[in-house]
């Protein structure tokens, strides 16, 4: 594997184990404030859009992405979609 595909596996799995861990959190917290997944989410969103902004040019184009549209998606806010 080269090293984009090693970047999105991480990522992928990071975002997995997220998605599980706040399953489990809700299952076990009933009476927490929802908004709290909503951090979470919002706090993945921002390390993901960081990690984008870092990879290199061949990492880019084996995804198909231009270092443009990587910058524009990169540097939105975590809270936007």
């Amino acid at each position: 594997m080269n090293g984009l595909s090693d970047v999105r596996l991480t990522l992928r799995s990071q975002e997995l184990a997220a998605e599980h861990n706040n399953g489990a959190r809700e299952a076990g917290m009933r009476n927490v404030l929802s908004g709290q997944s909503r951090w979470d989410r919002f706090w993945r969103r921002l390390h993901t859009r960081k990690a984008l902004l870092a990879l290199t040019a061949d990492q880019l184009k084996d995804i198909g992405l231009t270092r443009e549209r990587a910058q524009e998606e990169g540097l939105k806010p975590f809270w936007r979609l």
